[in-house]
């Protein structure tokens, strides 16, 4: 016991021994400055400067951008960045499918590879396996006004059951001599009209221009959007005065004639009308001669 209260003194003796330190002036070793110090004091003063330093170098990390430049810290800029760019990406992967689906439809319009009304009803038919010998196929009183009705139908009139709410017509883009008839059974789907090159080609109708540029098949193409689920397709142009987006009234100028393409053969107009995604025969609503 009285060897621990001993070193105990001896401990406490050191650290509160005074000491005194002096700045002399070397040349002259006259005292400038002179402190007195304990070991204690010394250790305390220490002790504070480390927590102050500690705690300002805690406080530059958290509450200023300066922890940016500390490795493993991120920036909350940079993360906020790249949350709007996720966002963006993922929209533009939708609008691309969208655009995707849109082309294709198109590439089909283009290439002929579609279903007509004609091909449809055919399926149709066959599918349903009708015995002949069990159908009548006497006209009723019904079906003799109906064709009575329609045979007095305006032979141009591409609407029978909106008459009396759409206003709607089409005008034939050029005059000229119908060299290649519509015929589905040959996946010609539209009418070729012989003019001279440069000849001058005209909106069906007033439209949108939802695509006009250059196809190796069928040389300059443009497409116009009518409403009503309507489109007409010219092809085999020698230039297009149109681009797509624009907006175009019936009768003005959207093409001129031309042999554009491989699959052709001489300066004509190769004209397509669709609707609900089916081809038409242009020849039952437009004359062309």
């Amino acid at each position: 016991m009285a060897k621990e209260k001993k070193n105990k003194k001896k401990i406490t003796k050191k650290l509160l021994n005074k000491y005194r330190l002096v700045i002399l002036n070397e040349d002259t070793f006259e005292e400038r400055i002179s402190f007195k110090l304990t070991r204690l004091n010394v250790f305390v003063v220490i002790m504070l400067v480390s927590v102050f330093l500690i705690t300002c170098t805690t406080g530059l990390i958290a509450f200023t951008p300066l922890r940016e430049y500390i490795p493993g810290y991120s920036s909350s800029a940079l993360a906020k960045k790249a949350r709007e760019l996720e966002v963006t990406t993922d929209s533009l992967k939708i609008k691309l499918a969208e655009n995707e689906q849109y082309f294709q439809s198109i590439k089909k319009v283009l290439v002929g590879d579609v279903q007509t009304e004609e091909d449809k009803n055919s399926a149709e038919i066959v599918s349903q396996k009708l015995d002949i010998d069990e159908v009548d196929l006497a006209p009723s009183q019904k079906d003799i006004e109906l064709r009575e009705e329609v045979s007095r139908e305006d032979k141009y009139s591409l609407f029978d059951k909106e008459k009396s709410v759409v206003n709607f017509s089409l005008f034939p883009p050029v005059k000229g001599s119908i060299t290649s008839k519509y015929d589905a059974n040959k996946k010609h789907y539209a009418i070729d009209i012989a003019v001279a090159k440069d000849t001058p080609i005209k909106a069906a109708s007033d439209g949108t221009v939802i695509f006009a540029d250059w196809t190796a098949d069928t040389g300059y193409v443009i497409i116009l959007d009518h409403g009503f689920n309507i489109i007409t397709i010219y092809k085999h142009n020698a230039s297009l005065t149109k681009q797509q987006g624009e907006v175009v009234k019936a009768g003005e100028v959207i093409a001129t004639a031309g042999s554009t393409g491989e699959l052709t053969t001489g300066p004509h107009l190769h004209f397509e009308l669709w609707r609900d995604g089916y081809s038409i025969d242009p020849s039952l609503f437009i004359d062309f001669e």
